[in-house]
């Protein structure tokens, strides 16, 4: 089938030559032939090679805020503070996503029966995710897997009331950092012009690196119960967000 298309085609250009020109010559023929040859060339590279790399590199930025934290966190968590955060990533090259993320924990006191703590303070991390995805790099929407490094300062207040009747307070402040793993995804929903809509989760393996083993009880009361950013004072902990983001 292949080799009758090649000679039809062949016979349609020598009549368009020969309707150009009263006689075929033999120039017309030979001029025709390595038009062919040339064009099969061309289309053998074009399909050995049907997309050029991009030189592209920046692709957008997007604007998140976490809805989940503030609803999930307190409910869940009897110390946790009253939680905010917004996330910013970079997307370059298509599959690199640069990214900070600051946020603002406090606004919550917890009374319990001999202990009373109540704190606030900042966050930020930053970090690098890569979407794995190699399939449809074009994609709009990722899989993303990164990691971040985390830092906060808080200052708390820490009243402690015993059944023998010690009593301890502490007033005081505190950095803490850590690492964390991160697996999560975003996804375009909508698209304005040049800007789009998107949602996405993403879930987080926490390991604290500011640890400090308490000596006493006395020494363990003394450090905050709650990191902002980070959860209640583990060496390990799971965290989760979901977002809503628009990209610029």
């Amino acid at each position: 089938m292949g080799y009758r298309l090649w000679v039809i085609g062949f016979a349609l250009l020598l009549s368009v030559a020969a309707f150009a020109d009263d006689t075929i010559t033999v120039d017309s023929v030979a001029f025709v032939a390595d038009k062919i040859v040339m064009d099969t060339v061309t289309n053998k590279t074009e399909t050995a090679n049907p997309k050029k790399k991009s030189k592209q590199i920046y692709y957008g930025t997007i604007v998140k805020l976490d809805i989940l934290s503030p609803i999930i966190a307190p409910a869940l968590n009897e110390w946790a503070m009253q939680q905010y955060e917004v996330a910013v990533n970079v997307r370059l090259a298509r599959r690199f996503y640069p990214t900070l993320e600051l946020g603002y924990a406090g606004g919550r006191t917890h009374e319990g029966d001999s202990l009373q703590y109540s704190g606030q303070g900042g966050f930020f991390r930053v970090g690098c995710d890569i979407s794995p995805l190699k399939k449809h790099p074009e994609s709009p929407h990722a899989l993303l897997v990164g990691v971040r490094i985390g830092t906060s300062v808080q200052g708390y207040d820490q009243y402690l009331t015993r059944a023998d009747g010690f009593k301890a307070e502490v007033i005081g402040g505190r950095a803490d950092c850590w690492g964390e793993i991160i697996l999560g995804c975003q996804v375009e929903i909508a698209k304005v012009k040049n800007t789009a809509f998107y949602m996405g989760w993403m879930g987080r393996f926490k390991f604290l690196f500011t640890r400090k083993e308490a000596t006493d009880r006395l020494d363990e009361f003394r450090l905050p119960i709650y990191i902002p950013g980070y959860g209640t004072r583990d060496n390990v902990g799971w965290g989760a967000n979901y977002y809503l983001g628009w990209r610029f």
